[in-house]
């Protein structure tokens, strides 16, 4: 997956990109109660702003009362202290009310933005090509997704509660000071603000830096762990332990150098802030005693000011701390939208038609392909698999079997040529029309973390137990199953980790009979399995493939000698095809792969 290096002053230009794909969520087309709950959450805010703004002034008539001076205005006056000191509570009471309810309503728009982006996503990497997913990492981008998922509510919700707010609030503050004191307070308060937030900014794109670089150490450790523990049994064959544990410590300690120069910077970063509002503070209390000295202010005048610088300083802090975290979101956002940037290699063409399947024809034209352009796999091959008929692939290590089966279920596109299906091309139909017409048993069949029967089931939507039951006994495994204590409630563990090879085998043959497709692709079925597994594997094989159009790519010959066509694949080329008995006849190529096998065999034996 690329990586973008992000420096200080491409990250705005990303930062505003970032955002323009992240504000659609605020008010999306055609969901009228996102927009109507949006309106009223800002309705909220602008109420709980005003309130906490004119809070100040009921702690000053307050002040004024018990001092018996000031020129409050009389219905505060006539209030008397206590009264006052009640309606200063209140309106603390209802600003905490009012922003709680704008938290309230804007959930659910947060919550669903979330939703929808986390499925935007996972769609995106389900769509992606095999070339990108055998290169991925999974802890890598499982922690990517976490993360970017996570900063888009982050997101949302500070960008409209935090930052707009904020701007309301400081202005508003100012007008006051300026209107009721003196044009200097608004001079002290607009300097403080703007060396603070100069500051702040210029210190978080520093750090921003260096959480990138912490948060790359992280999903490289995280990425080592899960590699480590996915290969648990590798790991235990060779006594890589200690190995592996120096590996992962040493990604820990990558993460540890760049985590401290984080809590460093953070640390600088919060005695630069506390520094600058506290001179600043001082500095307008210092204004505010002198003029009540001079007799032109009360103490309620005094107590306001200092009530409103602390109303100042509260959400300078937040400021600080929200835009360090929107900052972060914006990183972490910007590494999700780059997967979702990832172009999906192998398309759908525009209004493509669904496959239309009469009999499973299968053919290649021609066809070429590499998996890099330096080096070719299959070159300009032709092959003619007739609708219900079996044809074998066989041939050496790296001759392109097992591309073939990639291609035809289009997990690449051909560079050359043409592969068809009853006459119409792979590349011309829709890809899920393709999947479900053709069956696949790998040569390692790889089980979800559940039941046997939800493995099985696997193959069908919707399928019933009576319908998984037949497939398990015509994959002769429901009799095993049947005598296990949960019977097809049985966990399969890790990758199918709790089954034997044969057992793992028999479950996905029965998983592809459940799906009924008229194409079945064998790709080494049963190269991993001892002997006598695969003898009894074949029978179930056999039933697989009666009345279907059947691709068998094959490593042990034996397996194949009753296929209606052998194909010989070398070098990417086909140098021979025929019957078993019409190649050994022949003398050629397949006689020699056929007497070797025959020779290792006599050897073992």
């Amino acid at each position: 997956m690329r990586r973008t290096v992000l420096t200080t002053t491409e990250m705005p230009k990303n930062g505003w990109l970032t955002i323009r794909r992240v504000a659609p969520y605020l008010w999306p087309k055609g969901q009228g109660w996102v927009k109507r709950r949006v309106v009223l959450a800002i309705i909220m805010l602008v109420l709980a702003k005003l309130i906490a703004v004119g809070t100040p002034f009921f702690y000053k008539a307050a002040v004024d009362a018990l001092a018996g001076e000031g020129q409050s205005a009389a219905w505060m006056l006539g209030a008397g202290a206590v009264g006052l000191t009640v309606a200063y509570g209140m309106a603390r009471l209802m600003n905490v009310g009012f922003q709680q309810l704008r938290d309230a309503i804007f959930a659910r728009v947060g919550q669903r933005a979330l939703r929808s982006i986390a499925l935007q996503t996972f769609e995106h990497i389900h769509r992606l090509s095999m070339r990108y997913h055998i290169t991925r990492k999974t802890g890598g981008l499982s922690r990517i997704i976490e993360r970017g998922v996570k900063g888009v509510d982050f997101l949302l919700r500070f960008l409209l509660f935090s930052i707009g707010p904020l701007v309301l609030e400081l202005l508003l503050i100012g007008i006051i000071l300026w209107v009721l004191f003196d044009i200097w307070y608004l001079v002290v308060v607009a300097a403080v603000i703007t060396l603070y937030i100069v500051f702040t900014f210029k210190v978080t794109e520093w750090r921003v830096k260096l959480r990138k670089v912490m948060n790359d150490q992280d999903t490289d450790a995280n990425q080592k762990a899960i590699d480590s523990l996915l290969n648990f049994e590798t790991v235990k064959y060779f006594g890589a332990e200690r190995r592996e544990a120096d590996r992962y410590d040493a990604a820990m300690e990558g993460y540890e150098r760049a985590a401290l120069q984080t809590s460093y910077s953070l640390a600088f970063l919060n005695f630069g802030q506390s520094f600058l509002i506290t001179g600043g503070l001082v500095i307008v209390m210092v204004m505010a005693a002198m003029g009540v000295q001079s007799g032109q202010m009360t103490v309620g005048d005094f107590v306001m000011v200092n009530a409103y610088m602390i109303q100042i300083t509260m959400p300078l802090n937040f400021l600080g701390t929200v835009y360090r975290e929107i900052r972060q979101a914006l990183v972490d956002m910007g590494e999700m939208f780059e997967l979702l940037e990832q172009p999906s290699e192998v398309q759908d063409k525009p209004d493509a038609p669904a496959l239309k399947v009469t009999g499973g024809h299968v053919s290649l034209k021609n066809v070429a392909f590499g998996y890099e352009p330096e080096r070719p796999i299959l070159q300009r091959v032709t092959l003619d698999v007739p609708a219900g008929q079996t044809v074998a692939v066989v041939g050496p290590s790296g001759s392109g079997k097992s591309t073939i089966g990639r291609l035809l279920f289009r997990f690449y596109d051909v560079q050359s040529g043409s592969l068809s299906i009853d006459g119409q091309d792979v590349r011309d139909v829709t890809q899920i029309s393709l999947h479900d017409a053709i069956g696949v048993v790998p040569q390692d069949t790889v089980l979800f973390n559940d039941t046997i029967g939800y493995n099985i089931a696997y193959g069908l939507d919707g399928a019933t137990q009576a319908q998984i039951e037949d497939a398990a006994r015509a994959a002769q495994i429901h009799d095993f199953v049947t005598d296990l204590p949960n019977g097809y409630d049985t966990m399969v563990g890790e990758r199918g980790l709790k089954l034997s090879g044969g057992e793992k085998q028999r479950v996905g043959i029965a998983r592809t009979l459940l799906k009924d497709p008229p194409i079945l692709l064998l790709d080494e079925a049963t190269s991993a399995l001892d002997t006598e597994t695969e003898r009894d594997i074949q029978g179930a094989l056999r039933v697989a493939g009666e009345g279907r159009t059947v691709i068998t790519i094959a490593h042990r010959l034996s397996t194949i000698a009753d296929a209606d066509r052998i194909v010989v694949l070398e070098g990417g080329q086909i140098v021979e095809q025929g019957t078993h008995s019409e190649l050994l006849e022949r003398g050629g190529r397949y006689m020699s792969l056929w007497q070797r096998q025959a020779s290792e065999q006599d050897e073992t034996a």
